[in-house]
C-alpha cells in the first residue's frame, strides 16, 4: 500500500479545466482579424454614441459658399457635402441611424425566428409543416426585392424600414433554428428529460435553447452586414430615412450628383457602409471558428 505524504500532495500540480465559453473566448483573443474588426466596430459605436460630446460641427447646418469642399480643407477634415455641411459630423451622427436600422432588424428577427424555429423543430408534425411552408413563401423572393416591396407598401420611415427588414430576416433565422433543433431533439439528454416527466416548454427552454443558441447567434451576426447594406439601399431609394437626417444610405443618394465634382467626398458614406459590413462579416466568421470546438 502506497502512502502519499502531505508534501507530495502539495507539490502535485493542479490542473484547471477551462469551460466551453472560456475556450471560445481564448480562441477569439488569438484571432487577430476578429480583434481588429471588434476594435473598429467599438470605435464606430462609441463615436456615434458620444457624438454630441466630441465637439463636432452641427450636422444640419450648411453653407452654400462652402459646398463640396475637398478632403483636408481647414475646419472640414473630410470635406463638405452638396449643401456645405461638415462630412465628418454627418458621418459620425449618421452612424447612429445606420447602426440602428442595420442591427435592430436582426435582433428582432433573432428573437422571433429562434422561437419559431425551436417550436417547429421540436414539435414537428403539422405545426412544423405550417411554419416551414410559410417560411418557404418568403424564400421565393430575393431579400432585396422583398425589402423594397414591404417598405413600399408600409411607406418611408425608420420604423417601417426596421419592420420590413425584420420580416426579411425572420424566415432565414427560423430555418436555421429549425434545422439545429431537429438535430438536437432526439439526443439522449432530451430523451432523459422527456422520460423524467418534463413538459415540452421546459425541455425547449432549458435543454434545447442552450444547445442551439450558439449556431443561431453566429448566423444572425453574419446577417448584420447584409442588413446594413439593405438598410442603406432602402434609404438610397427614398424608402428609409428622410432628409435632412444624416444616414449613410441617404447621404449616398444626395451626393450622387457630386460624384463627378468631388468623388472622394461622395464615396465616404459608401466607405463607412463597406467598413462596418465587412467587419461584421469577418467577426461572424471568427465567432464561427472559435465556437467550432471538436476537441
Amino acid at each position: 500500500m502506497t502512502v502519499i505524504t502531505e508534501s507530495v500532495l502539495q507539490a502535485a500540480p493542479v490542473t484547471k479545466t477551462r469551460g466551453y465559453w472560456g475556450t471560445v473566448g481564448r480562441r477569439i483573443l488569438r484571432d487577430k482579424v476578429s480583434l481588429i474588426c471588434a476594435c473598429v466596430l467599438i470605435a464606430i459605436f462609441l463615436s456615434a454614441l458620444f457624438a454630441p460630446w466630441l465637439g463636432l460641427a452641427d450636422p444640419y447646418q450648411g453653407s452654400m459658399i462652402r459646398r463640396l469642399r475637398p478632403i483636408g480643407t481647414p475646419n472640414y477634415p473630410l470635406g463638405s457635402d452638396e449643401l456645405g455641411r461638415d462630412m465628418l459630423a454627418r458621418l459620425i451622427y449618421g452612424g447612429r441611424l445606420s447602426l440602428i436600422i442595420g442591427i435592430l432588424p436582426v435582433v428582432f428577427a433573432f428573437m422571433i425566428g429562434t422561437v419559431l424555429g425551436i417550436v417547429a423543430g421540436y414539435v414537428g408534425g403539422k405545426l412544423n409543416t405550417a411554419i416551414m411552408r410559410t417560411v418557404d413563401v418568403f424564400f421565393a423572393f430575393p431579400s432585396v426585392l422583398l425589402a423594397i416591396a414591404i417598405s413600399g407598401a408600409l411607406g418611408a420611415g425608420i420604423v417601417n424600414s426596421i419592420v420590413s427588414l425584420t420580416i426579411v430576416f425572420v424566415p432565414q433565422i427560423t430555418r436555421v433554428a429549425e434545422s439545429v433543433t431537429t438535430g438536437v431533439r432526439n439526443m439522449d439528454f432530451v430523451d432523459a428529460a422527456r422520460a423524467s416527466g418534463a413538459g415540452a416548454l421546459t425541455i425547449m427552454r432549458v435543454h434545447i435553447l442552450g444547445n442551439v443558441l450558439g449556431p443561431i447567434f453566429v448566423y444572425s451576426t453574419g446577417l448584420i452586414s447584409v442588413s446594413m447594406i439593405l438598410a442603406a439601399g432602402l434609404s438610397f431609394l427614398g424608402l428609409g430615412t428622410k432628409p435632412p437626417e444624416p444616414e449613410w444610405g441617404l447621404m449616398l443618394n444626395t451626393l450622387r450628383t457630386a460624384i463627378y465634382v468631388n468623388p472622394w467626398v461622395a464615396a465616404l458614406p459608401g466607405v463607412m457602409i463597406f467598413a462596418v459590413s465587412i467587419c461584421f462579416n469577418l467577426l461572424s466568421d471568427g465567432l464561427r471558428s472559435a465556437m467550432d470546438i471538436r476537441e
